[in-house]
């Protein structure tokens, strides 16, 4: 990635991982330029939008910026993701965009009312992705698209070699699947889209690059604590993995993320269902 971190945000989030208050001091570069690039082509003044899962509403304030005047709507089951998204919004007077507090299952929009669904790192933590995608079908207009991204741990890599990040991807997806979630959704997009009843279907992918001074901070030092903490240690735990084998992935992540020479990424699975 390029962009430089400017603002706070909840570390690499998995709802199922680790609580969903889980909001570390940590810098972010996400926006829509450099996390939905794919969608960037579809977007126009005046459309409508709902993004699903928002967080703390980075991405959510750019595509309303890219939408305006039309109304955005972003989601979240957190409280207080949805209480700093609003408070981002209103920082940066962006006055179309507005947040509550709603689950991917359940969207408070009417029918066929909305022109794009945007779902980022969203269907790899639902047990239920299909069904998730059918309410995003439900609440569609004719035409309108939905937008999802999700990361393929089956294909990430780093450099160096440190036995400590293996031993992490190791634990990572024996949590991960068993909160009920795929690490590999980024390749099941466009199946699970087609499932949902979605007929033209186009997928794309990319790949999230950590490597710069900014970048090595934002997502090893997030890393390097969460491993470590109550719920997510307790969730590891339970899948096998010893305290100090977390107590040496976090080291293994410090070191990772002071190397200049680290590099780290992650492939992206993405989609354009239309409806």
């Amino acid at each position: 990635m390029t962009d430089t971190p400017e603002r706070q945000e909840t570390a690499p989030r998995d709802d199922r991982l680790g609580g969903r208050e889980h909001l570390p001091r940590v810098l972010t570069w996400r926006t829509a330029a450099n996390s939905a690039a794919y969608l960037l082509p579809h977007l126009r003044a005046g459309l409508t939008l709902v993004d699903v899962m928002c967080g703390p509403g980075t991405i959510t304030v750019d595509l309303a910026r890219r939408l305006a005047p039309g109304a955005v709507l972003g989601i979240d089951t957190s409280p207080a993701a949805v209480q700093q998204a609003a408070g981002l919004a209103d920082d940066e007077s962006v006055h179309n965009a507005r947040f509550t507090v709603a689950g991917s299952h359940a969207i408070p929009v009417p029918d066929a009312s909305v022109d794009i669904v945007h779902a980022h790192q969203v269907l790899q933590h639902l047990d239920n992705p299909v069904a998730a995608l059918r309410e995003m079908r439900r609440v569609l207009k004719n035409g309108g698209i939905v937008a999802a991204r999700d990361a393929d741990y089956g294909g990430v890599t780093w450099y160096p070699r440190l036995p400590g990040l293996t031993r992490w991807l190791t634990v990572y997806r024996a949590v991960h699947a068993r909160g009920g979630g795929d690490p590999d959704a980024g390749r099941a997009l466009k199946a699970w889209a087609r499932q949902a009843g979605f007929v033209h279907v186009t997928s794309s992918a990319s790949i999230w690059c950590f490597a710069s001074a900014a970048e090595r901070e934002w997502w090893g030092e997030s890393w390097a604590a969460r491993v470590t903490e109550p719920d997510f240690a307790a969730r590891a735990i339970e899948t096998g993995a010893r305290l100090a084998d977390l107590h040496e992935i976090s080291a293994a992540w410090h070191q990772w993320a002071h190397d200049p020479d680290a590099w780290f990424g992650i492939p992206q699975g993405e989609i354009i269902a239309t409806r």
